[in-house]
């Protein structure tokens, strides 16, 4: 098995987990880092990686065979961008870009030229995930009626000494939900409207801390999320799944799916259902899903290897990455207008 050479842009905290799951994944290398901050030598030194002081430099060295774009959001077109006029396949943090046109630019230049495009969400590679996905789509719940999904965790003070994540675009919609509602369209469908309030009355930033959103699903069922940083509390996928080691960790749950036929509650996995007639005077029997062990960002790099040496699809293509921002950004205008928010077809 051929291994598939990699470089990251950006050397910061997201870029630092990618590198570490590239030294992990099969048929994957880390050859290349580029960053103009001065700090990313010792980064490079670490990882014993030349440093590159642009993207540009980077891919023209001939030393990868694709990309992981980790620079802050308002960076991801212009570094998208670029791979694409490159022929360079290239996965995007999440999210692919907090702007919805440059979006679509990106994956409409991406398809055009058959340059393999992916987004970051990786949390769609999680077993546990794809182990939900699975009882879901084999009819376990039955038809989905309702969703939620709940992201409630304190940030620190000093987490806001950074002056822009005190302003608009740095807030919990656009940097946390958009996980939540990725994976709410990955295993429910895809969402016809939404309607969303949000508040900034603890802190008084000019950008929101907590939002709870309302939504309907094109297949009819309906859900809810519900997202602050400023709430000390255990219910957010962070602290409920040990996926990142930097938090701490409950037995608590921060999603819960129902159907006609029974309830799944993520993620712990537990499947609830009436083992004879369905009705509230019924007992429950609950069983765990099956689900294979795995880091998502291990397996993620791996498909990305995939998707570059064997042409396989990737799980979370530009598009996809796309239809989330379009996603959030009916959320945020929802809550800016007081207005339901239609998102078209």
């Amino acid at each position: 098995m051929r291994s598939v050479r990699f470089g990251i842009v950006g050397a910061g905290l997201i870029g630092r987990r990618h590198a570490k799951a590239i030294a992990q994944a099969e048929g994957a290398e880390l050859t290349a880092l580029a960053d103009p901050d001065p700090r990313a030598a010792g980064v490079a030194s670490d990882l014993d990686v030349p440093l590159f002081s642009t993207l540009e430099e980077m891919i023209q060295s001939g030393l990868c065979d694709g990309v992981f774009l980790c620079t802050p959001t308002a960076m991801h077109g212009d570094g998208g961008m670029a791979c694409i006029a490159a022929g360079m396949p290239v996965l995007v943090e999440k999210p692919i870009d907090s702007d919805v046109l440059a979006a679509r630019r990106l994956v409409e230049a991406a398809e055009a030229a058959g340059v393999p495009l992916l987004t970051g969400h990786h949390r769609r590679h999680n077993p546990l995930i794809a182990a939900a996905k699975a009882e879901i789509d084999r009819g376990a719940l039955g038809r989905i009626v309702s969703a939620h999904a709940m992201f409630w965790l304190m940030k620190p003070d000093d987490y806001f000494d950074v002056p822009w994540r005190r302003q608009k675009g740095a807030g919990p919609v656009l940097t946390n939900l958009a996980h939540d509602l990725d994976l709410m369209r990955y295993l429910v469908g895809e969402v016809a409207s939404v309607y969303a309030l949000s508040s900034n009355a603890v802190r008084g930033n000019p950008v929101e801390e907590s939002c709870v959103v309302t939504f309907d699903f094109s297949n009819g069922a309906l859900g809810t999320a519900n997202v602050s940083d400023t709430i000390v509390a255990p219910w957010s996928w962070e602290i409920t799944t040990g996926e990142n080691p930097a938090y701490p960790v409950t037995q608590e749950s921060c999603y819960q799916i129902g159907g006609t036929e029974g309830a799944i509650d993520l993620p712990s996995g537990r499947v609830w259902s009436n083992p004879a007639m369905r009705s509230w005077w019924e007992p429950l029997t609950v069983r765990h899903s099956p689900r294979a062990a795995g880091d998502p960002l291990v397996l993620q790099a791996e498909q990305f290897a995939r998707v570059i040496r064997d042409g396989e699809a990737p799980l979370v293509s530009g598009r996809e990455g796309l239809r989330t921002i379009e996603l959030i950004d009916a959320v945020l205008r929802s809550a800016e207008s007081g207005a339901r928010v239609y998102l078209e077809e």
